[in-house]
């Protein structure tokens, strides 16, 4: 499938999805939200791909946010149907059910901290700026930060930023815990393929239950949390993919994992 605003690339079980409006510095309009969801339902489905990473064509920006050059003509009700397809976009990326790794290039701006907050985590190069400067335009965040940002670096410094609207650096954001990861910049794509190759290594079921105990089991209590661990462990004994895995332990080879 192709698509205007996106790319999607594929080396081996690993994909890379880029946004791919460079000269808007990949700002989000309503070509992109439409076409993103398709994108990442395309990955889904494929059962070749076992991760994905989310990035921004060119240097200068992962994503800017929305398009306000789009914007600037559209009656409030235009900009209701748009917001409908900006949250449908925002909760593909939250809701992509395989590990999806944020490699943030540039600017990454509004929704494009958003988008990067989606994803599992983040791997930052050293030029990369974070910020959710909304409230200078007098609107709050509306793709997911007034809720991601808290549970990935706290309530209080979230509300510091998001009242501020202060822009913050690559490694600033390495000190909150919001990056995992600051590497140089011609230096991202390597380092962020190293990682996946690490993920695309393992079995994708046993991923994908994995990420789905983890983002499911932090919101409930503990007692509740442990048995939805032991039912996504469950699913994963019944898998073709961890016979496969005994027999290479035991045959001491690699194992060729299949998602079955």
């Amino acid at each position: 499938m192709s698509y205007e605003t996106l790319k999607i690339t594929r080396a081996g079980n690993i994909a890379v999805l880029s946004f791919n409006r460079p000269d808007a510095l990949n700002a989000l309009n309503t070509r992109m939200a439409l076409e993103l969801p398709r994108a990442l339902l395309e990955l889904e489905l494929d059962n070749g791909v076992f991760a994905a990473a989310l990035t921004g064509e060119g240097d200068k920006s992962f994503c800017v946010g929305a398009d306000l050059k789009e914007r600037k003509n559209m009656s409030r009700e235009e900009m209701r149907t748009q917001r409908a397809l900006f949250v449908k976009a925002f909760t593909a990326a939250a809701e992509f059910p395989k590990p999806l790794v944020a490699a943030v290039n540039g600017f990454a701006l509004g929704g494009g901290t958003e988008f990067a907050l989606c994803c599992d985590f983040i791997i930052a190069s050293e030029n990369a700026v974070f910020g959710l400067p909304e409230v200078g335009l007098a609107v709050t965040p509306g793709g997911g930060g007034t809720q991601l940002l808290p549970r990935v670096i706290g309530r209080n410094r979230a509300k510091e930023l998001i009242f501020t609207g202060r822009r913050i650096t690559a490694r600033e954001a390495y000190e909150l815990g919001l990056a995992n990861y600051v590497v140089p910049g011609d230096n991202l794509m390597a380092r962020t393929m190293e990682i996946m190759n690490e993920i695309g290594k393992n079995g994708p079921i046993a991923l994908r239950q994995a990420k789905k105990a983890i983002n499911l089991g932090v919101e409930l209590e503990l007692h509740t949390a442990l048995e939805l661990e032991a039912e996504c462990h469950i699913v994963c004994l019944t898998t073709e993919d961890r016979d496969e895995g005994l027999r290479a332990f035991n045959e001491k080879r690699k194992p060729v994992y299949k998602g079955l």
